[in-house]
């Protein structure tokens, strides 16, 4: 009796909260929707335009013939352009009160909308008299329309394809709004508010666990419909399963809709503008904790430099064509699909042999400085290659980035997997997808004697180790595994990701690892942690604002596309006393369904919200930021000119919005930055505005 007593005032509570939560995502019949109850502005207003143009051309037509068709099939005729008329007309008003309504209230006040349901409910019902006209209108083109005027029947037929076209493109945004987890059914446990955790019960729990289960099967179907084409073995589902775990987590324990993501990022973006506008020009970050004050940093980056032309050669015939558009088919057309020379067996995994004559082209190598050049790409197997470098008097391990799904899948593969290493003290671990990569590396270039054979040739040479993305990833956790053998071994890591090694790890490589970061790069930032925070700071950013989404989300196209002074949104916060300001808003607290150990709220911002979810990952070695000197905004014929200066992992602990966060990862962008810098004439060494920082830049 008691036991029942608790169960029923349990669930009174349940539906109290849930009454008064604010859902953004919209549930329609009888389900939840990946989109929400104020997207309806843009598309709405779009179909709008296009009803109104078709009604005041239908009603010219009619009026044209004043009720006087002198045609077959006058009768239909008549009937179809009035009743017509009357569809649009009553289309045109359904979609006004769905645009106006939806653009009521703010992404977590929901409340000015609350008859979106029933007006999407009549305009699906308006669906049906359009179907039986454009059937009636298909039928009178068909058969009656004989002797009738050819700008009567062109008008019609114009009619009957555009309802077509509508009633197609709608039955493509319900397939790409369906949310397969979107089954709304009451489960105390599964919409639970943060306010009654302490409620969950065993049932609850299990069916939280059912629930998980369901989202990572939905993904691993999704990916491996997205995947068709790659073979379905036992490695591959592994891979398919660490990756639905990993993204099916990532935004289920929150209400957001991808439109609501969206404009978290366009606000996140100008906040993050704000604070750098209005931070000190002279604060600069610490050195490398490895790094000598006195470190020649003009050398570095001659180093990098050459190494860069390396990692961006191992891309092969794409990135070749893509950087040299006029006169890269003409230099390559030559060379692909001919008859290979016997010494052209080094190279494998290249049938037509145009990626290694992208690399010859690129770095100005000769066939016989190859020692082996490996294009076989699969999951957790890149390809790479291993040159002599006679200018630097070093033998090349040039790693290649991600140009396949088969990388995508080994990077989206983020679990931490141990990488046991002699003589490092400390939790030693590393990027799943990475170390398998660097781990069959390692046994390509010792078990079958590869670095052996280079070395027999030129034994005074040193190895170096290069690569880019994914490639650089595996290229220090590769340098890491042979450092034992070949102390004397250089790695140049160019953009790699940020989720990489544990800190006892990165603080080794610093010694023998150089990486370099272009700009706002998206990639170095990357890390379960970093994305954890970025989903909290849109969570906070997004429940604070009081404007409209779509006000939100046409501010931020137009500030991405044409710039200008950031836009200062009004918060919830302007109104909230000081002391206030410590607890959760309760639309930050709305936009969570279930407690999720990754999320904190407002009074946590400068502290990581991840460290008890995920294991921290750091970039590798010591850290070369190059960073646009000038305003951020310039016009696309400006010279631009970039700056270099040692920086440290706690400069990449969170994602920077911009839109150049994935134009500065590309391997030609970094190539044209190192380039610029070493061709530029005088360096300057510029000392610290402070006497006792100790931080180069050039």
């Amino acid at each position: 009796m008691k036991r029942r007593r608790r169960r029923r005032r349990r669930e009174l509570l349940y539906v109290g909260l849930c009454c008064s939560r604010k859902m953004p995502g919209i549930v329609v019949f009888g389900r939840r929707w990946g989109i929400a109850s104020d997207d309806f502005v843009f598309p709405g207003s779009f179909e709008l335009f296009v009803r109104v143009l078709w009604w005041i051309g239908t009603m010219i037509l009619f009026m044209y013939h004043k009720g006087q068709f002198d045609c077959n099939g006058r009768g239909v005729l008549h009937s179809y352009l009035v009743g017509l008329l009357v569809v649009l007309a009553l289309i045109i008003l359904s979609l006004c009160a769905i645009v106006y309504v939806s653009a009521q209230g703010t992404i977590t006040n929901p409340g000015p909308r609350r008859s979106i349901p029933a007006l999407v409910y009549l305009r699906a019902l308006l669906y049906i008299p359009e179907l039986v006209w454009a059937c009636l209108g298909a039928f009178w083109v068909s058969d009656d329309s004989k002797g009738c005027d050819p700008a009567t029947v062109g008008a019609v037929i114009t009619a009957v394809i555009a309802s077509w076209i509508i009633l197609l493109f709608t039955a493509l945004g319900v397939v790409f709004v369906f949310d397969p987890l979107g089954n709304p059914r009451p489960q105390p446990a599964a919409m639970e508010p943060l306010g009654v955790r302490d409620m969950e019960s065993n049932e609850g729990n299990q069916f939280l666990s059912t629930a998980r289960s369901l989202a990572v099967k939905v993904w691993e179907s999704r990916l491996r419909l997205l995947c068709c084409c790659l073979p379905q073995d036992e490695s591959h589902r592994a891979a398919f399963s660490s990756i639905a775990q990993l993204v099916s987590g990532f935004f289920s324990d929150t209400d957001l809709v991808p439109s609501d993501i969206a404009a978290g990022l366009a606000l996140l973006h100008q906040e993050q503008d704000k604070m750098e506008q209005s931070r000190d020009p002279d604060v600069v970050v610490d050195h490398s904790p490895s790094s000598p004050i006195g470190e020649d940093l003009e050398t570095e980056l001659e180093k990098a430099a050459h190494c860069m032309k390396f990692a961006a050669a191992a891309y092969g015939w794409p990135l070749y064509i893509y950087s040299n558009l006029l006169t890269g088919p003409c230099k390559l057309s030559g060379d692909c699909c001919r008859s290979r020379a016997a010494e052209y067996d080094i190279v494998g995994g290249d049938h037509l042999g145009c990626h290694f004559s992208s690399i010859l082209h690129s770095t100005g190598l000769q066939y016989r400085d190859f020692i082996y050049v490996s294009f076989h790409n699969q999951i957790y197997e890149i390809p790479f290659y291993v040159a002599l470098d006679h200018k630097r008097e070093a033998v090349l391990v040039a790693v290649r980035g991600t140009l396949s799904l088969r990388d995508v899948l080994t990077d989206l593969s983020a679990e931490c997997e141990n990488l046991p290493i002699e003589g490092v003290s400390g939790a030693c671990y590393a990027h799943k997808g990475m170390c398998q990569a660097a781990s069959y590396i390692y046994k390509k270039l010792v078990n079958d004697g590869i670095l052996n054979q280079a070395f027999s040739i030129a034994p005074e040479y040193k190895l170096v180790v290069t690569g880019h993305s994914l490639g650089a990833g595996t290229a220090s956790l590769l340098a890491i595994l042979l450092r034992n053998s070949f102390p004397t071994l250089q790695c140049y890591a160019f953009s790699p990701p940020g989720g990489l090694l544990s800190k006892a790890l990165a603080d080794y490589s610093k010694d023998f690892v150089v990486s370099v970061v272009l700009g706002k790069d998206l990639v170095p930032r990357l890390s379960i942690p970093n994305m954890e925070d970025l989903k909290r700071r849109i969570l906070k950013i997004v429940s604070n604002c009081n404007k409209p989404k779509y006000r939100i989300l046409l501010q931020g196209c137009w500030y991405e596309l044409f710039g200008g002074d950031p836009d200062d949104f009004p918060t919830e916060m302007d109104d909230r006393r000081e002391e206030e300001l410590s607890q959760p808003l309760l639309g930050e607290e709305s936009l969570m369904i279930r407690h999720s150990s990754s999320y904190q709220s407002l009074a946590s911002d400068d502290s990581p919200a991840h460290t008890a979810a995920h294991l921290p990952l750091f970039l590798p070695g010591r850290i070369l930021h190059i960073t646009e000197d000038g305003p951020s905004r310039r016009s696309c014929f400006s010279q631009v000119r970039y700056r270099a200066d040692w920086s440290n992992e706690m400069a990449f602990r969170s994602v920077l919005i911009s839109p150049r966060m994935l134009a500065d990862h590309m391997p030609d962008a970094v190539l044209r930055a190192l380039s610029s810098l070493t061709s530029e004439r005088p360096f300057s060494l510029c000392p610290s505005s402070s006497n006792n920082s100790q931080h180069n830049t050039i």
